[in-house]
């Protein structure tokens, strides 16, 4: 039987929960800082210089969010009055609250909600030349892993061939890899094979590798000159930041490796309520189990009232759709004690 509200709830609402570990702290506190404003602090130009390696670019810019990063990058391949093509659940369009349109000027169409099984085919029929008064497709972005997808990685061999869309077509292609880590560990893709697709990317610290903050924009040298003129404008100048950077560099040398860990745990809980009607198991390949209540004897605002209950915290989506999410903060009794509560509540 599922346990009483304690102290500590069992937080599945996403992986951004975590807290800096003792280790990252220490890093934090000894991290060597300067003016990132004039290029000078040691620790983030470190951190930035990593991650372009990392994913065999040129350059990268480190920000404060994702979603600016994603922005900043949309602006890189889409200027005012161009198109952006992408999915319908994309976070760049239902998660950023309309900047694309509103400070970037870009024009967004998007095809049908598939997750990763995008049609290399389908998207490249969407895109619209210049000319006859339509407007341009500059810009194709995916997501990786996808987030309204439950986590869904997008094999190599469709993102190739939308290289091979975006190059016939002329236009950019970003990935929006704030999740890029995972599809790494569920798939043994390495991240350089991921950098050689894309023009742009966009990759998070603080999800999955349980850093406090900071995204960053992964590109050529051009283009990370062009992203820190964009970063100002959004208001990002950062100064002493390398306190921050610190907890990225950290994160990226103790907490990749261990997104197995996650992996395995959101499958346990994708295995112990599959009985209940709500989740596949086969479409839960890293961290994100995803709940459809469609024939549930609760809807999701319900089953996230009665888990909290019982000390579990659950994301609630929509009507009849909520997510879980493993991370770095969340061990195996805490996986346990999830599935005892919801079990409970999904037997009504």
């Amino acid at each position: 039987m599922a346990e009483p509200l304690g102290d500590r709830p069992v937080d599945l609402r996403s992986d951004t929960v975590t807290r800096p570990t003792p280790g990252m702290r220490e890093a934090i506190a000894a991290a060597e800082v300067g003016d990132d404003v004039y290029g000078e602090d040691p620790t983030v130009n470190a951190l930035e210089a990593e991650v372009a390696a990392l994913f065999g670019h040129q350059a990268a810019l480190f920000t404060p969010t994702g979603s600016m990063a994603n922005q900043i990058a949309l602006q890189l391949g889409a200027g005012p009055g161009a198109e952006l093509l992408c999915d319908a659940d994309a976070h760049v369009v239902t998660y950023e609250s309309g900047a694309a349109a509103a400070y970037g000027g870009i024009s967004s169409r998007t095809w049908p909600t598939c997750g990763a099984r995008i049609d290399p085919g389908a998207v490249a029929a969407m895109v619209r030349p210049a000319g006859f008064h339509a407007v341009p497709t500059t810009l194709i972005a995916v997501e990786q892993t996808h987030n309204r997808a439950g986590g869904a990685v997008i094999p190599v061999e469709t993102l190739t061939a939308l290289r091979g869309v975006a190059d016939e077509a002329g236009a950019a292609l970003h990935c929006d890899g704030a999740r890029i880590w995972h599809a790494h560990i569920a798939d043994g893709v390495a991240l350089s094979t991921y950098g050689a697709l894309f023009d742009t990317l966009s990759v998070c610290l603080s999800k999955g590798l349980g850093a406090p903050v900071g995204s960053l924009v992964i590109g050529s040298t051009e283009k990370i000159a062009t992203a820190r003129v964009l970063r100002k404008r959004l208001g990002a100048g950062m100064r002493q930041v390398g306190i921050l950077a610190a907890a990225g560099q950290y994160a990226l040398r103790h907490h990749i490796a261990r997104l197995a860990d996650d992996h395995a745990r959101a499958r346990r809980l994708a295995e112990a309520l599959a009985p209940t009607g709500v989740v596949d198991v086969a479409d839960v390949r890293t961290n994100i189990v995803p709940l459809d209540l469609a024939k549930a004897p609760v809807d999701a605002p319900t089953l996230g009232e009665k888990a909290r209950a019982y000390g579990v915290l659950v994301s609630v989506l929509g009507p009849r759709t909520a997510r879980l999410v493993t991370h770095l903060d969340l061990d195996d009794a805490g996986v346990e004690r999830a599935i005892d509560a919801i079990s409970v509540i999904l037997r009504g």
